[in-house]
């Protein structure tokens, strides 16, 4: 598995992933009903922390910069 995600889409999934986690888990704020879709934000973690994004090697893409060599 190649790294298909350059540095700063990981930057970006890394701070989305995080705001979103902040999300869910309200500290000083009451709770609301949508809370929930904050631990969404675990997914751009993860692909943020591995470097390879599932559905970009479906569409055959990449942020790396790396020209995506076709067999």
């Amino acid at each position: 598995m190649k790294t298909n995600i350059g540095v700063i889409d990981r930057s970006l999934r890394l701070i989305i992933g995080l705001l979103l986690l902040a999300w869910a888990i309200p500290v000083g704020f009451p709770p609301t009903d949508y809370n929930w879709i904050g631990w969404i934000g675990i997914v751009p973690i993860i692909t943020a922390f591995v470097g390879y994004c599932p559905l970009y090697g479906l569409l055959n893409l990449t942020t790396n910069g790396r020209p995506k060599i076709h067999a």
